[in-house]
């Protein structure tokens, strides 16, 4: 088996047997429709519970562009984090009150959160719900913290250069309307310990033009061309299969990619990227609307009647618009001793329509999801391994 094979090579390796599934035909059958990209890492581990790392990857091209939708706010919620840690400012922490003044004409303020316990917005709720069910406003208000400019600058800092973080999410918004982020200030105890201005982005992108679908909706007009996702946000899926290995395994990280965050940001992280909305008290969903496997495609398919078993735990981000549908996942099985990564793409738009809102995100892109899952799940069940795994880091206390 290679390892680390490049993303731009052909792929004469174990995941391109196991794609060879005839569950997974109608999709692989067609790529070029269906623009598939998949990363599998296997793990092993030493005698001292060490990782080492093999990546296998699919029909993977970093200039096939795809809209990573919330796959973005993985990035945004790191991110924040590790600004607040940066600060280093007194009594000020991701569970500090965090009030945002509003942008006339561009973004609320924000002085409350009624799905808080203590009715407070702060950085540690916003980053709950974008992982418990992945809140799109509670991503915009982090993206507002961080600033456009300093948002994409630390991640090509830290190498990821294909991040072109340029707006919030769902909201019509201009591009320069997503330059202007919002002041903020953050209350402790009664007392101001940090305050933001408003900050406006002097940051030129790559240019860049590409174009999906045969026909968009612009409002209720139909445009007969195709999409141009000139000014949406864009970052490629090796980028982000690798900002997902950077926090599971941050031990492994050279100093230059690795994020600074604390011991206990990563389990503040592990924590919520593996709990299910049916496990979380603040904020109370409805287990009718957020069911357990809500946000879990791979393995699940994100369905409603799924039966989760309770030794199985997936951190993970998954993202879903404009017929692109993308997981980023590390699986665990506590019972078993299994671990790997997955983090797969693909586009459903039988149509060829954008922004129609008709997707065949569970027609066709969840099943599959589910099935890609399950069949890697499978093999990794049966592979044999020099040393076992201990997986106790992984292990998480769950509201109920």
């Amino acid at each position: 088996m290679e390892k680390n094979k490049s993303p731009h090579s052909e792929n004469g390796n174990l995941l391109t047997r196991l794609m060879e599934d005839p569950q997974l035909a109608p999709v692989t059958g067609n790529l070029s429709k269906y623009r598939l990209q998949v990363i599998y890492t296997q793990i092993n581990r030493d005698a001292q519970n060490k990782p080492t790392f093999t990546d296998f990857y699919y029909n993977v091209d970093t200039l096939r562009y795809f809209y990573p939708a919330s796959t973005v706010k993985l990035p945004a919620a790191i991110l924040a984090l590790e600004k607040l840690n940066d600060l280093n400012i007194n009594n000020l922490d991701k569970f500090s009150a965090a009030f945002t003044r509003g942008l006339p004409g561009i973004s609320t303020e924000v002085n409350f959160d009624s799905t808080a316990q203590d009715f407070h917005p702060s950085i540690a709720h916003y980053i709950k719900k974008i992982f418990l069910v992945s809140d799109n406003d509670a991503f915009n208000r982090l993206y507002e913290f961080l600033g456009q400019e300093e948002f994409n600058r630390k991640l090509w800092q830290k190498g990821f250069a294909s991040a072109q973080i340029r707006h919030r999410l769902d909201v019509d918004l201009s591009p320069e309307a997503n330059r202007h982020t919002n002041g903020m200030f953050f209350m402790d105890d009664g007392d101001t310990v940090y305050q933001q201005p408003g900050k406006i982005s002097s940051l030129v992108f790559q240019d860049k033009h590409d174009l999906i679908g045969k026909a968009h909706y612009i409002g209720d007009s139909l445009v007969r061309t195709p999409m141009d996702f000139y000014y949406k946000n864009h970052i490629s899926l090796v980028d982000l299969h690798h900002i997902l290995r950077n926090i599971i395994f941050p031990g492994t990280v050279t100093s230059g990619q690795a994020f600074r965050l604390k011991e206990e940001d990563y389990r503040f992280l592990y924590r919520y990227m593996s709990q299910l909305p049916t496990e979380t008290t603040y904020p109370a969903y409805d287990s009718t609307e957020f069911y357990p496997a809500y946000v879990k495609f791979l393995l699940f398919g994100g369905d409603k009647n799924a039966v989760m078993p309770p030794y199985i735990r997936i951190f993970n981000k998954p993202g879903w618009a404009y017929g692109f549908l993308t997981d980023l996942a590390y699986v665990v099985d506590f019972k078993n001793k299994v671990e790997f990564m997955v983090s797969a793409n693909l586009y459903v738009n039988e149509d060829g329509v954008l922004s129609s809102g008709h997707y065949e995100f569970d027609e066709i892109g969840k099943p599959f999801l589910q099935k890609l899952g399950s069949i890697i799940y499978q093999y990794e069940l049966e592979r044999k391994r020099l040393h076992e795994p201990d997986l106790s880091k992984f292990m998480m206390t769950y509201d109920r």
